[in-house]
């Protein structure tokens, strides 16, 4: 053991025999520590000034580059912390909306800085098929960027769209299935007028809403971030998204708040008073 780590864990000795004490004998140990330091403060003070002076500034650095000797400087403020690196800041920005997007079964990476302003991001997961995931780089990962990295300007994604397989310049007869079985999900009277009915089947978590004799069904998932919507609010027939506040026309699945971006939604067929959808059945 090095004769710092003796001194580190003299000192946390002391600390925790200190926590044990009443109230007003912490207080008078605080005071004294407080005196020392500020004495230690002002002779480092005078030490960096006379250093100066006698133009040992290649000295002063040399010192500073000690760890311990940086460390009580730094403790003192008496000289700045180390500024981070401009990947270290996007990183942080990055790691801070990270969580929102991973509750939602999305993520995003840093993909290149260019310098001198920008910032390739690239995003996964649901976000990397999300129809809003524009809206949620500007609002969210773009935002958190350039509060970090006042430097960064431009903020781009890329590689964030789905794939579309080709052939022969037609889109493949695979994208589309116009063969789906047509599956029974309830009946009439169980599906609300006034609200959203949630139903799970065969992989598929979807919701169902009736106004007057026509039934709609969605997809239960926000086009924002993918969020379940069948616990949003229900008004006027507007589902409002109980995760971002996000709005959506019940009757024909558009976005309110973002017109660019809509509800997945599902053939429905009333046959008596059952409701079939037509589904792609997961396995």
């Amino acid at each position: 053991m090095t004769k710092l780590e003796e001194l580190v864990q003299e000192i946390n000795r002391f600390e925790a025999i200190v926590a044990e004490w009443d109230e007003s004998q912490r207080c008078v140990v605080v005071g004294l520590k407080r005196a020392i330091e500020a004495l230690h403060k002002v002779a480092l003070m005078r030490l960096i000034r006379s250093l100066k002076k006698e133009e040992s500034i290649s000295a002063l650095r040399e010192a500073v580059d000690d760890e311990v000797v940086y460390g009580v400087l730094l403790y003192h403020e008496l000289v700045k912390p180390p500024k981070p690196s401009l990947s270290q800041r996007v990183q942080t920005a990055i790691d801070e909306v990270r969580p929102s997007l991973k509750s939602h079964n999305g993520d995003v990476e840093l993909v290149a800085i260019k310098l001198p302003d920008t910032v390739e991001v690239s995003f996964i997961g649901t976000c990397s098929h999300c129809p809003s995931s524009t809206l949620t780089l500007s609002q969210g990962i773009e935002q958190a960027i350039k509060k970090y990295c006042p430097e960064i300007t431009k903020v781009i994604a890329v590689d964030n769209k789905p794939i579309v397989h080709r052939a022969n310049g037609l889109t493949s007869p695979f994208s589309q299935n116009k063969n789906l079985p047509w599956v029974k999900l309830t009946t009439v009277d169980q599906v609300p007028e006034s609200g959203v009915l949630a139903v799970n089947f065969a992989g598929n978590s979807l919701i169902l809403h009736r106004q007057g004799i026509k039934i709609s069904c969605y997809k239960n998932a926000c086009a924002h971030l993918a969020s379940p919507l069948d616990e949003g609010r229900v008004e006027n027939g507007i589902l409002t998204c109980p995760s971002h506040g996000f709005e959506y026309k019940l009757d024909t699945g558009e976005c309110l708040t973002a017109p660019e971006v809509s509800l997945q939604s599902y053939p429905v067929k009333i046959k008596g008073d059952k409701v079939f959808v037509q589904l792609l059945l997961k396995i």
